[in-house]
């Protein structure tokens, strides 16, 4: 048996085309989307994401302001320029780049965020308006996983869900959504005795746990869906220097019945969902201006 592999690429660019349309007929009615992110410090990889965002949006037709400002910025300084964006009634989508650095109130800063252009999902409003199962902003990566399992055509109402990872970017706000589409869910973490006996039951299983190929063939029961959040470069072995995720695809792949790669899975798919969070807020802005003016 060869699982199905669920292509993130294919789908992201699929997602993306459609994003396009709305965002070009938002701006043909005078509403150009536009995205608003904030980078602090030099970190490599935080600048690599920030720099693919900002190409998303222009490939998408979504207008991208971007503020760069040194390690040493201060809080004021960064709450500052929130407070501003906040204001502006052309910016809809406010995005802080994590992780911030140590001396920065993380957040406080995310906080400070109008829940109303806060496309990341992270503000503490719309985490809980997401366990609510109302109207909400949702974290970007879980809601792209969401979109892979609707892709494949899994079932999830009345599945059993295995989530392994409890941070709050990623475990959290996936539980709350598989819960919400019907699953029966179970979070693992670092402290969970005999995690196989658990992920074994799973017919969906997310794997968010920051450990590379920690999931093998062995833990997946046949013929599950396999979501692999994890992004991990290798550091020993014929293997260093490249790209793994969570799961050992080699192993899972035999066993399970989809799976995603890594890289090419959830990756891609993270940042289509900050573009049409961005986009969902500019029609929120359009349809409440269409309410004023017929008012």
């Amino acid at each position: 048996m060869t699982a199905r592999i669920i292509d993130g690429n294919a789908l992201s660019a699929q997602v993306r085309g459609e994003i396009a349309e709305r965002a070009a007929a938002l701006t043909a009615r005078g509403v150009q989307p536009c995205l608003a992110v904030i980078l602090v410090g030099g970190d490599p990889a935080s600048a690599v994401y920030v720099r693919n965002k900002v190409a998303g949006c222009e490939k998408a037709g979504i207008r991208s302001l971007r503020f760069d400002y040194p390690e040493n910025a201060t809080q004021d300084e960064v709450m500052a320029k929130l407070a501003e964006l906040n204001a502006d009634p052309s910016v809809h989508g406010i995005l802080v780049q994590l992780p911030l650095p140590k001396h920065l109130d993380e957040t406080a800063v995310l906080e400070a965020i109008d829940i109303k252009k806060d496309v990341d999902g992270f503000h503490a409003e719309n985490v809980g308006r997401l366990s609510q199962n109302r109207e909400a902003f949702i974290p970007c990566t879980p809601h792209g996983v969401m979109k892979m399992l609707e892709s494949t055509g899994t079932q999830v109402q009345g599945a059993e869900a295995v989530v392994i990872g409890r941070s709050n970017i990623v475990g959290k706000p996936m539980a709350m959504l598989l819960t919400n589409a019907g699953a029966t869910v179970t979070v693992c973490h670092s402290k969970t005795k005999d995690l196989a006996f658990h992920t074994r039951r799973a017919d969906i299983l997310v794997a968010a746990i920051g450990k590379p190929r920690f999931v093998t063939g062995d833990m997946v029961k046949p013929g599950a869906t396999v979501i692999d959040v994890g992004i991990n470069r290798l550091q020993d072995g014929p293997d260093a220097g490249k790209l793994c995720g969570d799961v050992d695809f080699e192993s899972a792949k035999t066993v399970a019945g989809a799976i995603t790669p890594v890289p090419g899975g959830v990756g891609p798919m993270t940042i289509t969902m900050l573009l049409e969070n961005t986009v969902i807020s500019a029609e929120r802005t359009a349809s409440d201006r269409k309410l004023a003016a017929g008012k």
